[in-house]
């Protein structure tokens, strides 16, 4: 663990130094970090296979860091190099904090994020590693037994994808907990499981037909089995009572809290609705948001966009909540077996997912918001999804060259047709990817589509190497948001045991630069904020993440150990909102 002290400290000053930066002497800084393994990420880019720019503070050695002492100053970097000519901005108040070794980077950003999710999460019943229908049901039983009888119990957390061959049903569920509501979301929330009770509040019966893009399983007789899926989970979660706008508000901010803890500055909301967005201007007007916060409006609520596409989108990024992005679906999850495909399913035949209109995607709605100047962010799992949403952009952009720069982005590309990799590049569409979810869906991910499909799968050495842009995230809480677990998952493609030895489709791995640049450089691009933040250099904003250890050095050499990492100080626009 490392004691952070302030202090000032009496180190001689060459004068050379006093010649570059006398200026500095007239405003001291407002803190000095001392004693530090800086990582600016002011250099160029790796290329495509993933080689450092010359640039690189990387040689035969491997890894260093490319400065000792970060300048803070008015919620700005001022200065990141030696610490001689970092004394040179100390002042009689200046905070002099000696990192003893410490490394800082800069602020790390989820780019994809469900709040009211994680902050309802701490909440629910945890069915996260349930193996069982009884382990699930078990866990739900304690619950009831704490809770007024009559009163919803929501659980999340059992896998779709593990369990999408042998669906339990509510037979079991509904007698251990016959006196409540049950709703158990699944992992990834394209499944969700309910009990005879819920149910019957929710109206479902043998007549109820499946939504589009959704399914209500039933079995032999035609009678509802419990578990939904895709868009049919709206059937339960609308019977559910919505909550107060004091609850939203505590979740939310439960959440924040717990994304600074775990070092992270800014994170960008998935789909915000009309009262989830109302929520987070409520903490905003009372400034209670300790990170940066961008909001993705939520296309599922069409009057919302209708209100937005009057105003345009907000592009003040100095704001700690800016909303300039629109989130859709065009198809469900793989692992569910919803995701849309060119070609049936390896282990269903006959099916191939629903994508588009039939999975209730709104295709004009989405085109006239990106020519009102939104980023679209869409949600792609198969690879015919993808190419569709590919193709919606290439038709918007025919248009003419003031529709270039909005940055539009598919969510997980997470299978995509090899003759459609090239295209990311070409259209500027950036592919929003999460490191963790190959890890987690490679023991049934291979069985569901076949070895051919599978080469274009969580490929994101093929996308970097046609040139595409990628943002990394996590997609919390489907999966651990800690940074550690996703810079591991996106270096080695291994669990946390370390299988497969050598790592999954091991062609497919990330350089430890790129994966932390996945999470820095190439979101404040994602998120339109790359003269902002992302880096390190003078004039950007303060927004930093210390780690007690070099995840360059690690990552690079040992990388299983990055698992073992911690984050002792997160800072956002020069306040300290976490220390350790």
């Amino acid at each position: 663990m490392f004691r952070f002290t302030s202090r000032l400290l009496l180190v001689p000053i060459a004068a050379s130094a006093l010649v570059l930066v006398h200026c500095a002497r007239t405003e001291p800084a407002d803190i000095i970090f001392v004693n530090a393994r800086v990582y600016t990420m002011g250099w160029n880019d790796p290329d495509g296979a993933g080689k450092s720019a010359v640039n690189a503070p990387h040689g035969k050695n491997g890894w260093h860091p490319d400065a000792d002492a970060l300048v803070v100053r008015r919620g700005e970097i001022v200065y990141a190099g030696d610490r001689p000519q970092a004394e040179q901005y100390r002042g009689r108040h200046t905070d002099i904090r000696d990192m003893q070794g410490a490394t800082i980077l800069p602020g790390l950003v989820d780019s994809h994020v469900h709040l009211a999710e994680l902050g309802a999460s701490i909440e629910r019943v945890n069915l996260v590693g349930a193996e069982t229908e009884a382990d699930v049901v078990e866990r739900v039983a304690e619950r009831a037994a704490k809770v007024p009888k009559g009163e919803w119990i929501e659980g999340w957390g059992w896998d779709e994808g593990a369990w999408a061959s042998h669906y339990p049903d509510m037979t079991l569920l509904s007698q251990r907990v016959p006196g409540h509501p049950v709703m158990l979301r699944g992992l990834h929330s394209f499944a969700a499981w309910g009990n005879r009770l819920a149910f019957a509040k929710a109206k479902i019966t043998a007549s109820t037909p499946s939504p589009e893009g959704g399914e209500i399983r039933k079995d032999a007789k035609g009678q509802p089995t419990g578990i939904l899926l895709n868009n049919a989970i709206s059937l339960l979660r609308d019977a559910m009572p919505p909550p107060a706008p004091e609850v939203l508000e505590n979740r939310l901010s439960k959440a924040l809290q717990a994304l600074s803890t775990a070092g992270y500055v800014a994170v960008q909301e998935a789909g915000a609705d009309t009262q989830l967005h109302a929520a987070l201007e409520r903490l905003r007007d009372a400034q209670k948001l300790p990170i940066r916060v961008s909001a993705m409006l939520a296309a599922r609520d069409p009057k919302q966009l209708d209100e937005w596409i009057k105003r345009g989108p907000e592009t003040d990024e100095s704001r700690m909540l800016v909303t300039r992005s629109v989130k859709a679906f065009y198809d469900g999850a793989m692992g569910s077996r919803g995701a849309f495909f060119l070609t049936d399913y390896d282990d269903k035949p006959g099916s191939h997912g629903m994508g588009g209109p039939e999975y209730g995607f709104d295709r004009e709605r989405m085109e006239a918001m990106m020519r009102a100047g939104f980023q679209i962010v869409v949600h792609a799992i198969g690879d015919r999804a993808n190419r569709e949403v590919l193709d919606l952009v290439e038709a918007v952009r025919r248009e003419g060259p003031e529709k270039q720069d909005t940055r539009p982005r598919i969510e997980h590309a997470q299978v995509v047709s090899p003759s459609d990799i090239p295209r990311f590049r070409t259209l500027g569409v950036i592919a929003s990817m999460q490191p963790s979810h190959a890890v987690e869906d490679m023991p049934w991910a291979e069985t569901r589509i076949g070895p051919d499909r599978i080469k274009g799968a969580y490929a994101w050495r093929s996308l970097r190497q046609a040139g595409a842009r990628l943002t990394f995230n996590s997609d919390l809480p489907a999966t651990d948001y800690s940074i550690f677990y996703g810079l591991h998952s996106a270096v080695t493609r291994q669990d946390r045991a370390g299988q497969p030895s050598g790592g999954w489709r091991p062609e497919e791995k990330m350089t430890i630069e790129e994966a932390l640049r996945g999470w820095t450089v190439w979101p404040a691009f994602a998120m339109f904020r790359e003269k902002l933040t992302g880096t390190l250099m003078p004039g950007r904003w303060a927004d930093l993440t210390v780690f007690d250890i070099d995840p360059f050095q690690i990552g690079d050499e040992h990388p299983g150990r990055l698992l073992t990492g911690h984050v002792v100080l997160t800072m956002v626009g020069g306040r300290i909102v976490y220390s350790k």
